[in-house]
């Protein structure tokens, strides 16, 4: 079978904030996938730098309005869209006053980092898989890219592993070098429970979870590991080889959106 639909789910994309290894990849990896005959959706937050003006964002209204419960606290989803004219994509936007409005990705400008980030992570997460529920698109395969996006693999297969949006979908996780430093707070593996999530699913994550024990989280639940980074914890690639998940190396440049098509192809027919 061949995965024709490819949802990404990227922490960061260029022009809408400054290029990085993860927002460069963020903006060419789904354009080469468009024109290599894929059908793609591309999700991301609007961090509170992301000019709405100047990039001409706006409101799905169809799409906004859902309550997401986070700690027995209700947080509106709003959904933003803009469009990148040269490459025909649209961008989805995961929006919130309280997570994303007037805040910057990890650190506040005093170079603070947020004590949210956990909630981030989970808003962020959930809201995507909301929306494409609502949009009744079924993808074939979701790539994630930074931390982020780190709890989409544990939501697909378990809180939303009946939805029809996901229940044939494999997922990918990339990893990356730049992540934030602190420990997460210690209830946040009790946050993460949804639905008819039990807490089992965490087995093994250790309190305060730091990051590589979110990425821990991705890893296990992912169908398949990429590494985009230079310098990714040994700790986080043995543990993937450990539990056998297929892993695509650091590539060049020029070869990495082929070997990501095949990647995906391997992953979707396993």
């Amino acid at each position: 079978m061949k995965a024709n639909k490819i949802l990404f789910i990227t922490q960061e994309i260029t022009p809408f904030v400054q290029e990085s290894t993860i927002a460069n990849i963020g903006r060419q990896l789904p354009q080469a996938t468009q024109e290599s005959g894929h059908e793609i959706r591309i999700f991301t937050p609007k961090w509170g730098h992301i000019n709405e003006r100047r990039n001409q964002l706006h409101e799905v209204i169809r799409l906004s309005g859902m309550n997401l419960i986070i700690d027995d606290t209700d947080h509106p989803l709003i959904i933003k869209v803009a469009s990148l004219q040269a490459a025909r994509m649209q961008v989805y936007f995961i929006d919130n006053d309280d997570y994303f409005q007037n805040r910057l990705m990890v650190k506040d400008a005093d170079g603070v980092e947020y004590p949210d980030n956990d909630e981030r992570t989970i808003f962020f997460a959930r809201g995507v898989l909301e929306t494409v529920k609502k949009l009744r698109w079924c993808p074939d395969v979701i790539h994630c890219h930074g931390w982020i996006s780190a709890l989409v693999p544990i939501y697909v297969k378990s809180a939303y592993n009946e939805e029809p949006s996901f229940r044939d979908s494999k997922v990918v996780f990339s990893l990356y070098d730049d992540n934030f430093k602190e420990n997460l707070p210690d209830n946040f593996l009790q946050k993460v429970l949804h639905k008819n999530m039990d807490i089992s699913l965490l087995d093994g994550i250790e309190i305060p979870t730091t990051y590589e024990e979110l990425a821990k989280i991705a890893i296990r639940y992912s169908d398949g590991v990429i590494v985009n980074g230079e310098n990714i914890s040994p700790e986080l690639l043995e543990y993937a080889k450990s539990l056998g998940k297929p892993i695509l190396e650091k590539q060049a440049e020029e070869a990495y959106a082929e070997a990501c098509s095949n990647f995906y192809e391997t992953i979707y027919d396993e």
